[in-house]
């Protein structure tokens, strides 16, 4: 049965730095969704949180229009057909509820070793099909290379991380804690980590690691100006910046070193999404791929979540669970 309304979160105004309680709002609507020809109502289960969705709220140019003032605000989902429209491709089974065109969403079967959440995750276009192609594509990793990879213990950090060491890479990690460095050396297995608020890493990463032939840059600022002094000739960067960054510093090292830096959006490369998710779940169906997931509960909290990114404070990719996966619609 039908519910009688449904929530969902709204920008209510675009933030100068962190989200705060100003910036979106909770609207509770009347449920009146009816899909038309090629459509499906989806029940939503997990929302996944991501850097992208700040730059979403602001009014700049970008690779997406900015979300509106007035409107829900963007993220991807997964969620359970409830009401399939006619002709829908999109049968019941597997912001609390929307209307998609079958155009927009990816029906998906379980792999072996999955979750429906992983698809949020390392089987995700914010999870594991950004690191592979940042790492792949971008980064162009050889075994035996050094790799550095910032914000390590991120949803995209540490797939990144592990898909390196799988191409027989020594892997460097930059985390904010030490918890973070204790999980990636100890459980995951790179060769190096340093929490970045040590006064000491600098010195630190100069005598035990050197140089580095790749750099995956998931954060900018100020580490990102030290491992750009730290970068082999002909190093290559893959650019996967968040929008709060300060701007890019000792770029003189891009000319003397002959560094090849490379912005990527995933959506640019879904040619490979399909060879890239069959290597991630042949990982994932052996067990060799470990991922954590950090959820907040409730739509109400989607602020909350969103700045765990931009504070260093989340264990894993951030989830915002917005329903019950085993309720009825």
């Amino acid at each position: 049965m039908a519910p009688s309304e449904y929530t969902r979160m709204v920008l209510n105004e675009r933030p100068k730095t962190l989200i705060n309680e100003q910036t979106l709002r909770k609207e509770t609507v009347p449920f009146d969704l009816k899909p038309g020809p090629h459509e499906a109502v989806v029940k939503v289960i997990y929302n996944s949180i991501d850097p992208a969705m700040r730059s979403w709220m602001s009014d700049a140019r970008s690779y997406l229009p900015p979300v509106k003032i007035g409107e829900v605000m963007r993220a991807i989902g997964v969620g359970v057909v409830v009401i399939p429209g006619s002709e829908s491709k999109l049968k019941k089974g597997l912001q609390e509820y929307a209307i998609l065109k079958d155009d927009e969403a990816n029906k998906f079967d379980l792999v072996p070793g999955a979750e429906p959440i992983d698809y949020l995750g390392p089987l995700g276009p914010t999870g594991g099909l950004t690191a592979y192609i940042g790492l792949f594509e971008i980064g162009k990793i050889k075994a035996g290379e050094t790799i550095v990879v910032s914000a390590a213990g991120g949803s995209v950090g540490s797939l990144v991380s592990q898909f390196a060491k799988k191409a027989g890479a020594r892997v460097v990690g930059i985390v904010g804690s030490d918890e973070k460095v204790e999980w990636l050396t100890k459980d995951v297995g790179i060769d190096f980590a340093f929490n970045y608020k040590s006064p000491t890493w600098k010195e630190d990463f100069i005598k035990q690691v050197g140089y580095t032939d790749v750099y995956f840059d998931n954060v900018g600022g100020d580490i990102s100006a030290f491992i750009y002094t730290r970068m082999n000739t002909f190093g290559r960067v893959a650019f996967c910046d968040r929008e709060d960054s300060p701007g890019l510093q000792n770029y003189v090292q891009i000319v003397t070193q002959r560094l090849t830096v490379q912005g990527f959006i995933v959506v640019d490369h879904q040619s490979v999404f399909e060879k890239a998710s069959k290597q991630i779940a042949t990982w994932l169906a052996d067990g060799s791929i470990k991922r954590r997931y950090h959820i907040v509960d409730g739509l109400e909290k989607a602020a909350e979540a969103i700045n765990l990114l931009f504070t260093g404070k989340n264990l894993g990719k951030v989830i915002l669970a917005v329903s019950d996966p085993k309720a009825e619609i």
